[in-house]
Parts: C-alpha cells; sequence; structure tokens
C-alpha cells in the first residue's frame, strides 16, 4: 500500500490487550496501533479519522498517563446516536484502539474480558464521549475542535467540482494534497494543541 510519507510520522498508540496475552495473539499482550490501521478501517483519512485517532490517544493519556492503557478496559460513551453524522465512524475507530464494542461484541471468558456492551450512543453527555477506566471509575470527557486547523482556500471550490464528477485530473489531485495536508496538520502540527482536543475530568 501507498500511503501519504506523513503517515510514517504519527506516533504510534501502544496498549496491552490480556485477552491477547491469554490467547497467544501478541507477546505479552502488546499491540501497536498506527494511523494506518484507521484509515485501513474507515476505508479513507479525513479530519473527522484524524480527530478520533487523538481524541483516542489523549483521552488515554489523560486516564493513564505514563503507564500502558489496557484494551479492553475502557468503555466510550457517545452523546449522539451512532447513525449521528460521523459518529459511527468515530467510534469505529475508538472501537479499534480501546477494544469496547457494541452488543455484539466478544462476550469474553469465563465471565472475564467481556468487550460487550462497552460502545455505548445516544448517552446524556456534556461533551461529544467519555472514556471510563473499568478497574478504576476514572473518566475523561472529549470534545474535538477540527476549525482550530481550517481547509485551505482553494479548498471549497475544488471539491465542489470533485463531488460534482466535473474536476480535471489535475484539480483531483491539487483536491487530495490540499486534504491530506489538513489531516497531516491535525495530526502532526497540531497533536498536542489543547484547544483542538479538549480533555477534562468528568
Amino acid at each position: 500500500m501507498h500511503f501519504p510519507a506523513f503517515f510514517q510520522d504519527i506516533p504510534l498508540i501502544t496498549l496491552r490487550d490480556p485477552l491477547a496475552a491469554i490467547l497467544g495473539a501478541a507477546t505479552d499482550g502488546l499491540i501497536d496501533y498506527r494511523y494506518t490501521d484507521a484509515v485501513k478501517l474507515a476505508g479513507h483519512s479525513c479530519p473527522t479519522v484524524a480527530g478520533a485517532w487523538l481524541m483516542a490517544r489523549r483521552g488515554l493519556r489523560a486516564l493513564y498517563g505514563e503507564d500502558l492503557p489496557e484494551r479492553g478496559g475502557l468503555r466510550v460513551d457517545f452523546r449522539a446516536a451512532r447513525e449521528a453524522g460521523t459518529t459511527g465512524v468515530v467510534g469505529n475507530v475508538l472501537g479499534l484502539i480501546t477494544g469496547a464494542a457494541g452488543e455484539e461484541g466478544f462476550k469474553g471468558l469465563g465471565g472475564r474480558l467481556s468487550r460487550r456492551d462497552l460502545l455505548r450512543f445516544a448517552v446524556e453527555l456534556p461533551a461529544e464521549l467519555r472514556l471510563t477506566r473499568l478497574d478504576s471509575g476514572a473518566a475523561t470527557l472529549l470534545d474535538y475542535h477540527p476549525e482550530r486547523v481550517p481547509p485551505a482556500a482553494e479548498m471549497a471550490p475544488l471539491m465542489a467540482r470533485v463531488v460534482g464528477g466535473v474536476a480535471d485530473p489535475w484539480e483531483q489531485i491539487e483536491f487530495a494534497r490540499l486534504w491530506q495536508d489538513r489531516v497531516r496538520r491535525i495530526l502532526l502540527e497540531h497533536a498536542d494543541d489543547p484547544e483542538l482536543v479538549v480533555a477534562r475530568s468528568a
């Protein structure tokens, strides 16, 4: 696969998954997730996927500090319904990284390590989403503000032509370049911007 070169510069997210350790899927249960994993899951790279990645990263840091996060040890609650806007996309990325799943999720082994009903939607919240540690009950609220990194001025007319199916080859290439450049700025230049992803205690 040929991804944009900047994907390689995005810091990975490492977690320990006790289920993976028990079943021998990963040595010591250690699993590295890269932004390309989220892109493969979503089928595209956009400000929404980038925001989901950063919310996962910021939320895990808020809850675990320098300790290794436990995959499968978190509940993810969303304020919006699954089908609202891009909520489903964000939910898929958060589920990939945290291991949280809906009612279809893995039911566990001997009453332990269940992933079922850990990804919930349409929950009354004062933020876009909430991550909660199952072991301690510690929680963090997260909001994402992509408007902090606006698109290039040329994006709107180019997008209209691309979506309308009338863009020429150069316009299509330029649109894609500008689109991914915004993603790059979000993930690299603004990754630690406290006003891009706002995290606060629940």
